[in-house]
């Protein structure tokens, strides 16, 4: 009954006008190198206060799903991925549009997007409420080891190594410490200023990090050139039904692999799409065409990379742990709505979340639709000088800092994140354990010391209770692999740079 609400709910006509709305403004976002879902996340948030709670949840999901999808676009035509969660999409798209196909090579691409989202949607919706009831059991103990497995999965897996992951973490964690410590009433690492009191507001960071950091690095490109490119007016973009019947079972198990991929914290849909994409080309008859502009490589990786925005929304809903940097942005907004994820959201805010779920499939279809529609338009967007897009992307950022609380320190809070992402994003630290260290410290520190002090003071409970000892061997087990994985490398480097010398 509460699905057949939540749908009645989400096409009436605003919920479904903002769905609408973050979609289209996701998809022509997520076609442009070099913006991405998070930024136009990241700006927008300020612009909803004053808006319903559940039409701004629905906004910056279709925001989220648009850009996903629209990142093919560049991807397939320009070989230059709109998002990252598009770079196994350059492998066979763009050599299949150089055949002369760009069309085929797009409805593969946003076929498979819809596709993906759809099954990864009905998991969201199967699986969250049974999870949410699971995690009524659990204590200070499950809650801080898991965000801590949460913290080790995303520095395990981030782009570069193991170390700059956790470093990059722990530096989100020390961001988050300033200001007034509620379990003890004491102000901390304020250094006398009275602005810092308050800490660092989570908009400022959010938008230094994603926003500034990268609007100073396309100004350091700004003379970089840009390419040309055209689609024929007889290229066919809607997807033919007869193409689909060969790609079934490919469909199914990518969107399974990035759903459940999605599941695990930090991961995101990157990775999906690699695992997703090599595991078509172990299982195809022809895995020798994989690379040279072959229809399985396309539909594998966007049909995985669309079914991980799904499925890093279960333990976001059910948990409150962020499943990708991106949903880190959508929990603060959530937060900042006065609405906690978690395992009580199903009863404090029931028709939020199944609006949520429910509106998660039909963004997809909007995605499609649009998609279909209007890619042939679209394949120009890329083309836009970003010159013209850098001021006024700045001048949103800066307002957006300062709007909410109207203070100045938190415009300087922006460019001062921004400095520091665009310096770790140069350094080659990733950006995404930064973002949810920052956002998780506050649980991983309340639940850490309700836990010492059930415990008067023991981290015994870690490895005594079966829940939390879990998520205690995951991390230890990740952490232990990561570092023998570095190691490993390392060693066949050295023994390739020996036998070359």
């Amino acid at each position: 009954m509460e699905i057949l609400n939540a749908f009645q709910h989400v096409l009436s006509p605003y919920p479904l006008m903002w769905i609408v709305v973050g979609v289209a403004s996701g998809i022509f976002v997520g076609a442009i190198p070099g913006l991405g879902g998070g930024m136009l996340m990241a700006l927008t948030v300020p612009l909803t206060f004053s808006m319903d709670s559940t039409n701004a949840v629905l906004l910056l999901m279709g925001i989220h799903v648009g850009s996903v999808s629209g990142g093919l676009i560049s991807a397939t035509l320009l070989r230059m991925p709109g998002t990252p969660s598009a770079m196994m999409t350059t492998f066979d798209g763009y050599p299949l549009a150089q055949k002369g196909q760009p069309g085929k090579a797009l409805s593969l691409g946003i076929g498979a997007s819809l596709f993906g989202g759809i099954v990864s949607g009905i998991f969201l919706i199967t699986l969250a409420p049974p999870l949410s009831h699971l995690a009524h059991k659990f204590g200070p103990w499950e809650y801080f080891t898991m965000v801590l497995m949460a913290m080790v999965l995303i520095a395990s897996i981030s782009q570069g190594s193991m170390l700059k992951g956790l470093v990059a973490a722990l530096l989100g964690l020390l961001a988050a410490m300033p200001g007034l410590n509620e379990s003890d009433g004491q102000l901390r690492l304020t250094y006398g200023f009275e602005s810092m009191d308050d800490g660092f507001n989570l908009l400022p960071v959010l938008l230094g990090i994603f926003v500034m950091s990268q609007i100073i690095k396309d100004a350091l490109e700004i003379n970089k050139k840009g390419i040309s490119i055209s689609m024929a007016k007889t290229d066919r973009i809607f997807p033919k039904f007869r193409e689909w019947k060969q790609h079934i079972f490919n469909i199914l198990r990518s969107s399974c692999i990035g759903t459940w991929v999605g599941i695990l914290p930090g991961i995101g849909a990157s990775i999906s799409s690699m695992v997703a994409y090599g595991i078509a080309k172990t299982f195809s008859k022809k895995p020798e065409k994989f690379g040279t502009g072959h229809d399985e490589g396309i539909v594998a990786a966007e049909s995985a990379n669309n079914a991980n925005a799904g499925g890093a929304l279960i333990p976001l809903i059910t948990i409150g742990i962020p499943g990708a940097p991106v949903d880190a942005i959508l929990l603060g907004a959530m937060i900042m709505h006065q609405i906690q994820p978690g395992p009580l959201l199903f009863q404090t805010n029931g028709d939020l979340v199944w609006s949520l779920m429910t509106g998660y499939i039909i963004a997809n279809i909007v995605m499609f639709l649009i998609m279909v529609f209007s890619a042939r338009g679209l394949a120009k967007v890329i083309n836009i000088n970003r010159a013209y897009l850098i001021p006024i992307v700045f001048a949103f950022c800066l307002i957006g800092a300062y709007a909410p609380s109207n203070r100045m320190f938190d415009v300087w809070v922006v460019i001062g994140f921004g400095v520091l992402g665009f310096i770790l994003d140069k350094a080659k630290f990733p950006l995404g354990p930064f973002v949810i260290g920052y956002v998780l410290a506050g649980i991983m520190e309340s639940e850490l010391r309700s836990g010492l002090q059930m415990s008067e003071g023991s981290f015994v409970p870690m490895i005594t209770r079966p829940i939390a000892a879990s998520f205690t061997i995951v991390s230890v087990a990740f952490l232990i692999y990561s570092v023998y994985q570095e190691w490993s490398s390392r060693k066949r480097d050295r023994i390739d740079d020996a036998k070359t010398k």
